[in-house]
């Protein structure tokens, strides 16, 4: 079940709340007034779209706000459960055989889950099935990336599309000395663009790509627990050794914990 993941709201109002008490504790209203300049913002958020569109096809691009959509919801992956299912998978098999285990498959969500029990059923050899389901990773993590690099070159772009709005600005007040009134405005321009792309990049693009490699990295993570859980299954193998081999993959904290609850026990 997915849930929100109130840190990256949070961080990122976070970044903008200290940008703006900065702004107003050294200027007032009035100075936080003069951050804002509509053409800056358009030479920023214009360029870094045109950009994308330069560097990646339509089809890629449609699913740009779905992809970063997940880096404000957090998908609960509990790898002590997964120990805990195949487990049981295990001990059911070596009582009943692989063939029982057709009937556990409706109490199972995850789809990568199935697919290996499914495997394990039908008999397929053990380094067929890790061929196949690393496949499956490797696929996975190709697409993610290519996701990923989405916002990844956004944030490459924006510091650099500030610094052509700077140039801009930086042109216009220098052919505009003989008139004052304009230097006020071309020299907006020529700052604020720079500091909107920082901004974006730092702010936004950047922690958004990190976070949806952070996330990745934990499927991935995962993945390779249940790949070892089928391999187990099929292999035959005792409950007991299928829990001590997947232990490994659980946190340090869960298995120092679990360890002192089993010292108590022997106790």
């Amino acid at each position: 079940m997915k849930k929100v993941d109130m840190l990256t709201p949070i961080g990122i109002l976070i970044g903008i709340s200290m940008v703006v008490f900065g702004v107003i504790s050294s200027g007032g209203m009035s100075g936080f007034l003069a951050f804002i300049d509509v053409p800056s913002i358009l030479i920023v958020l214009g360029g870094v779209f045109g950009t994308l569109c330069v560097s990646f096809p339509l089809k890629q691009l449609k699913n740009m706000g779905r992809v970063g959509k997940q880096a404000f919801q957090s998908k609960e992956i509990n790898v002590e459960e997964i120990v805990g299912t195949f487990v049981h998978l295990s001990e059911k098999a070596r009582r009943e055989g692989l063939l029982s285990l057709e009937a556990e498959l409706e109490q199972i969500d995850d789809s990568f889950v199935k697919k290996g029990i499914l495997l394990a059923i039908d008999g397929v050899e053990p380094e067929m099935i890790r061929e196949l389901l690393e496949t499956e990773v490797a696929a996975v993590e190709e697409r993610h990336a290519r996701g990923r690099s989405m916002f990844e070159k956004a944030g490459d772009y924006a510091p650099a599309w500030g610094m052509i709005g700077t140039l801009v600005g930086l042109v216009l007040m220098l052919k505009s000395l003989n008139t004052p009134s304009s230097l006020g405005p071309n020299m907006a321009i020529a700052l604020l663009t720079t500091f909107y792309g920082a901004l974006l990049s730092n702010l936004f693009f950047q922690p958004i790509a990190a976070k949806l490699a952070g996330k990745t990295e934990h499927e991935l993570f995962v993945k390779e627990v249940i790949i070892e859980g089928v391999i187990g299954l099929q292999a035959g193998q005792n409950s007991r050794f299928v829990q001590a081999k997947l232990k490994v993959f659980a946190p340090v904290e869960k298995r120092k914990l679990e360890e002192k609850r089993e010292h108590v026990r022997e106790a």
